[in-house]
């Protein structure tokens, strides 16, 4: 007896839009979504708990997106930690791939969101897969985003107008936080820790499972 391992599928933007791709993060199987699957001995005993319930319950979809920045090489931590949470995927196909996969997830996180992308999505630029899908999304269900810049760059003034805007719009921002960025300098502007996105992501999906089934 077990419960099905929580898997998420990655959606990376590219320069053009002709080339979009879709990162394969299951064990380089061809010819499916990217996604991870995975199966956790605990989560018979976690199923039984209150709190693990509404998660159990029904199917929650998480799609990632990733811009380029330098965070991006947390990502396979943080889809590995992502696994822990309950739940389960199933395979979809669409020619229309960016409708597809806002109707597939019922979370969209954005993780490491860089400035760039950040300016586009602000404005309501959608020119690669992954400004399709968040143009497209469905504000009623969630979309979190992890700012990675700069500092600098994230102390333009411009930076925290577009975040507002993006929160105006009903996102939810996982602040950065301040250390020594890769580039040697020191301050605000790298993506928040791992542990800190994963527990608002298992939050959001409690809260949101559960205010579905009520």
């Amino acid at each position: 007896m077990y419960q099905p391992g929580f898997c998420a599928s990655v959606l990376c933007p590219t320069p053009h839009p002709a080339s979009e791709v879709l990162t394969e993060l299951c064990g380089g199987r061809p010819g499916r979504l990217p996604g991870f699957e995975a199966i956790r001995p605990h989560m018979e005993s976690s199923a039984s708990s209150p709190a693990a319930a509404p998660l159990v319950k029904r199917q929650f979809h998480v799609l990632v997106g990733v811009t380029g920045s330098v965070a991006a090489l947390k990502l396979p931590l943080l889809v590995s930690r992502l696994l822990d949470i309950p739940g389960m995927w199933k395979c979809r196909s669409d020619p229309v791939l960016h409708i597809d996969l806002r109707r597939w997830a019922d979370l969209m996180l954005v993780a490491p969101l860089d400035a760039n992308t950040l300016g586009k999505v602000a404005s309501g630029i959608c020119d690669n897969l992954l400004t399709c899908v968040i143009r497209a999304w469905d504000c009623r269900k969630p979309l979190l985003f992890c700012p990675a810049m700069n500092t600098v760059m994230w102390e333009h003034p411009i930076t925290a107008q577009q975040v507002g805007q993006l929160k105006a719009f009903g996102y939810v921002e996982i602040p950065c936080v301040a250390k020594k960025l890769v580039c040697g300098d020191q301050g605000l502007g790298a993506m928040a820790e791992v542990g800190t996105i994963v527990d608002k992501v298992e939050e959001i999906l409690f809260r949101h499972g559960g205010s579905q089934q009520s």
